[in-house]
């Protein structure tokens, strides 16, 4: 059985035959180390899945599929980008206002210094934005992408972010959005069912697809999605999506990253397959024994806390926390690193973690 065969039958709960899929997310650390000049000499020649392989493990290939979904502006619509320093200023024109983005570089990133929508005003133009976008999956590419993963990992994509998610991390910000549902609510509640009926021609899409695993990018954090504002507002939209994708014989998850101890009682009701990146203690908030407890018998993708990747914290707790995933959460899980390994982290640490698994399906 080849990675791609354990990862399409983990999730169509068909028999594995006790072997484990290692699926860690080595892409930051790869990308950053190889910016910096910094990947080991082992893998200074390596591309990206040459580091996969000789590490022995899998992928999980959203990289790889994501822009087989093409989810394009208007022709309306215009964009005009200024830098001043280390800011950029990105005005998108459309027949109904402009929004306007403020980014700022760092030494290896960019943060958003102002959000798009800020007032009731920006949400109308943001709701034309939404309506008017065209919507196209793109064959061609997926194929391509098949045969450069080829048997590694079953082809998955992420979809855009739910509602509250999307207007807290991509339309306004934390504080903006989170008080836009007290300052606002009326304009809010209507940019959210905007949101909502403009997101049918993504899934319509996705149903569509050959993909059969689907990923939902929300980067939960119940700081950001309070339990009061996920039971209005997110739940609802999770039971409905999944209701759709499901009809269409699709598999689905979200990525809860963030602290979400008050948002797992609800694990078993918004109707995924399994859960994505629930991050455990130190990071998270929460244990792997509160996790298995609240999911059942969904599939849990990830699992080892990204901390026991760090050349500073004992092998001991990196041995022990891969075999409580497996014992806890076996057949029903894609191990993998809750969120993935940092760019510091020591990378000769997956190979140990692959060697374990070598060893529980001998």
């Amino acid at each position: 059985m080849t990675s791609r065969e354990l990862n399409l039958a983990i999730f169509r709960r068909e028999p594995t035959g006790g072997r484990i899929l290692w699926q860690p997310r080595i892409e930051h650390w790869y990308e950053t180390n190889r910016r910096q000049g910094t990947l080991p000499e082992r893998y200074r020649e390596f591309t990206m899945l040459q580091v996969f392989d000789d590490l022995g493990c899998s992928v999980r290939p959203y990289w790889a599929f994501n822009d087989s979904m093409h989810i394009e502006d208007a022709e309306q619509v215009t964009r005009e980008e200024r830098e001043d320093g280390n800011l950029t200023y990105v005005t998108e024109h459309t027949p109904v206002g402009k929004l306007v983005t403020i980014l700022e570089k760092t030494s290896q990133s960019w943060h958003t210094r102002k959000f798009p929508v800020v007032t009731p005003d920006d949400m109308k133009v943001m709701e034309w934005h939404l309506r008017h976008r065209r919507i196209w999956f793109d064959h061609d590419y997926y194929n391509k992408a098949c045969a450069e993963i080829g048997e590694r990992a079953a082809p998955c994509v992420f979809i855009s972010r739910i509602n509250l998610l999307r207007i807290v991390i991509e339309f306004m910000g934390f504080e903006n959005g989170l008080t836009a549902f007290y300052n606002y609510p009326d304009e809010t509640a209507h940019l959210i069912h905007t949101i909502n009926e403009t997101d049918d021609a993504m899934l319509d899409m996705v149903c569509a697809s050959p993909l059969e695993i689907i990923n939902f990018g929300d980067n939960v954090h119940q700081a950001f999605c309070p339990p009061n504002l996920f039971r209005e507002w997110v739940l609802p939209e999770y039971q409905r999506r999944n209701a759709r994708l499901h009809a269409a014989g699709k598999k689905t998850y979200p990525h809860w990253d963030g602290d979400c101890g008050q948002l797992l009682p609800y694990a078993q009701d918004c109707g995924f397959d399994g859960y994505e990146a629930i991050t455990p203690v130190p990071q998270g908030d929460v244990t792997l024994e509160q996790v298995r407890d609240a999911l059942g018998d969904r599939i849990l993708l990830d699992g080892i806390p990204c901390t026991d990747f760090l050349p500073t914290e004992s092998l001991d707790s990196l041995i022990a926390n891969t075999r409580k995933c497996i014992e806890y959460f076996a057949p029903n899980l894609v191990l993998g690193i809750s969120d993935e390994i940092s760019p510091v982290g020591d990378i000769e640490r997956v190979r140990l973690v692959s060697e374990i698994v070598a060893e529980h399906g001998a």
